[in-house]
């Protein structure tokens, strides 16, 4: 660092190697959650598809009725592989990921359709086992299946099954939750630890020799969001961060607002397994997909209330204040270590993980 400067000097990270965008072809990058698919959605489907409802870029897109009746809708295709994972499998994260997209507007999930897709070849009996998966996890969300389709393609065409859901559910009253509510003064929340559920997908394959006891996190989270939005009016964003990790989701976030992010390095919940799988693979953790995580963004004064909700919850007991909302720099996330030095944080690069939602 140049100490003539007299604003200060931020250390960039990108992963290494970035990748070459190939503007006449999809790759694997684009489907990551990261800056190429954010870059794919901005230059070829907005511009098709544009109107004031998928402008607002949030993981739902809300649509009114009538004067007293809105619903939020979200869909979301899921091609995990495997199909069975540590902690979860691909019917249980079809449900889940589908219906805490809807809850993070501030809606209740109802109702779900869903759509397979079949490789010749598959067993009848794993088909089975996840559609039992998909039932109970329905059945714990509360929410219900209510429509359906289904096609089969040639073999090895699917790795054995993809599912597609989309659900639809009643927006709360008087609820206005969005990436673009942040404001100066506000502090971020996470409800657990960060990685969990790309780590554990990363172990089941086998490809690269990791072998770990941790657990995807996938769970379903649309009553541990209705238990925060009884406890406090005050909630101004709600996110999870899914594809593209924690880093991509708050990165969003950022830019929605307008505002900066500044993390707490020493703040963050990271598994040790997660920490020191990222460490030999050369990955961030802050960049792994997770499947049963909220980021909450409230007032400083809401703080204590949402922490102490979260830590009701088995799904957020080791929930932590992680950061804080900031005027400058505008659109970006910065994060502080413990010796005072501060680093971007920029949105996922290319794909880390192929598969994993």
């Amino acid at each position: 660092m140049n100490n003539n400067h007299s604003e200060p000097v931020y250390i960039e990270s990108a992963m290494c190697p970035v990748p070459i965008r190939d503007r006449g072809h999809i790759i694997l990058g684009h489907g990551s959650g990261g800056k190429l698919s954010h870059d794919l959605i901005a230059e070829r489907f907005l511009p098709a598809f544009d109107n004031p409802v998928l402008r607002t870029g949030d993981d739902a897109g809300v649509v009114k009725l009538n004067a007293c009746t809105q619903l939020a809708i979200s869909t979301d295709s899921h091609v995990v592989k495997p199909l069975f994972f540590p902690g979860g499998d691909i019917g249980r994260l079809a449900v889940c990921g589908t219906v805490n997209d809807v809850a993070m507007m501030g809606a209740n999930p109802l109702y779900l359709t869903v759509g397979f897709i079949l490789e010749e070849g598959l067993e009848i009996g794993l088909l089975e086992r996840v559609i039992e998966s998909m039932q109970a996890t329905a059945v714990t969300a509360n929410i219900q299946i209510v429509a359906g389709d289904t096609k089969v393609v040639e073999r090895g065409k699917a790795d054995g099954l993809y599912i597609n859901t989309t659900g639809v559910g009643l927006m709360l009253p008087a609820t206005n939750i969005s990436g673009a509510n942040a404001r100066p003064g506000d502090v971020v929340i996470v409800s657990g630890t960060l990685g969990d559920h790309g780590i554990a997908v990363l172990s089941a394959r086998g490809e690269l020799g990791l072998e770990t006891d941790i657990q995807s996190d996938v769970a379903p989270l649309n009553k541990l969001i209705l238990a925060i939005l009884e406890a406090t009016d005050a909630v101004h964003v709600l996110r999870d961060p899914t594809r593209g990790g924690l880093a991509t989701t708050l990165n969003e976030i950022a830019k929605q607002s307008g505002v900066g992010i500044l993390l707490d390095e020493a703040a963050l919940p990271i598994r040790p397994q997660v920490r020191a799988a990222c460490e030999m693979l050369g990955f961030d953790p802050l960049m792994i997909a997770n499947e049963g995580k909220v980021v909450a963004i409230v007032p400083e004064a809401a703080a204590d209330t949402v922490l102490a909700v979260l830590r009701q919850s088995p799904y957020g007991q080791e929930a932590a204040v992680i950061g804080q909302i900031v005027a400058e720099p505008a659109g970006r996330v910065l994060l502080a270590n413990p010796f005072g030095g501060k680093r971007i944080v920029d949105m996922l690069m290319g794909e880390i993980l192929p598969r994993i939602c």
